[in-house]
């Protein structure tokens, strides 16, 4: 990976310790409907956005987040995550991401009995008790992923992750296509400004170019390891920051970028 043409980039372990910060083609699309959420939301004035050479700290489904890390940013699971918690870390002067899942559903949330049989899809592979949601049903999801938003924002979160939002991508059973998952990603990008949220692009790299004006920061997994980091630099040129995590198990050193 060429580090001068991928200086958005924030490094760390999963096991949550910070390594490094430093500063920050499109696929053919079949026609859309005409909604509103097409139209790029503005972002609240009053919204946090990282900023280059934030540190930061990943946790989510781990159990009890360990608050010691001097870090700039805590990400953290939306719903094991307490207001208090969140109030916490404001005070020692940390900016708190919720993470949730947008595109799958987890049997263990407490919502979990809020989706219609029909948004269920194929078993998330590696994961017990998650399945793929049909994203195109966003009438279906719409109450229930703003909820969830809603409950981001009510416990004081400064910006949301919203996970596995590359579902086309993958055998969820139902036949999604990349606008499928273009049209979705675009309206929750439109809800969290509402929120007072910022959002993050999690993933879903072939899509960065239709989505770069829809939202606000991004996060990728083992991009480092497997070798698409490359397609995260248009962010650089709009000064939104990449943060990129780096799983411990895939044998390969972590990597810190050039200045």
């Amino acid at each position: 990976m060429p580090t001068q043409a991928w200086s958005a980039l924030i490094a760390i372990l999963v096991t949550g310790l910070f390594i490094s910060a430093c500063s920050s083609g499109s696929e053919e699309v079949e026609s859309l409907p005409s909604i509103s959420v097409l139209t790029p939301a503005p972002l609240n004035e009053d919204s946090w956005l990282p900023t280059v050479g934030n540190s930061w700290q990943w946790q989510i489904n781990t159990g009890d987040v360990d608050t010691s890390f001097d870090v700039d940013v805590y990400d953290v699971d939306l719903f094991d995550v307490s207001a208090e918690l969140v109030s916490s870390l404001h005070a020692q002067g940390r900016d708190v991401i919720c993470h949730m899942s947008a595109g799958s559903w987890e049997e263990w949330r407490s919502d979990a009995d809020a989706f219609p049989s029909e948004v269920l899809g194929d078993d998330y592979d590696g994961w017990e008790g998650e399945r793929w949601l049909d994203i195109r049903n966003i009438d279906a999801l719409a109450p229930i992923m703003g909820a969830r938003l809603d409950l981001c924002a009510a416990k004081g979160f400064d910006a949301v992750e919203p996970d596995n939002i590359d579902g086309y991508t993958n055998d969820t059973g139902f036949p999604l296509t990349y606008g499928d998952q273009l049209r979705y990603n675009m309206w929750l990008a439109a809800e969290a400004p509402d929120r007072s949220l910022s959002i993050g692009l999690k993933n879903d790299s072939d899509q960065v170019d239709d989505l770069i004006e829809y939202f606000d920061w991004a996060l990728t997994e083992d991009c480092i390891a497997e070798g698409w980091c490359d397609d995260f630099a248009v962010l650089q040129e709009r000064l939104k920051v990449v943060f990129a995590a780096k799983y411990t198990d895939m044998g390969v050193s972590l990597q810190a970028c050039d200045d």
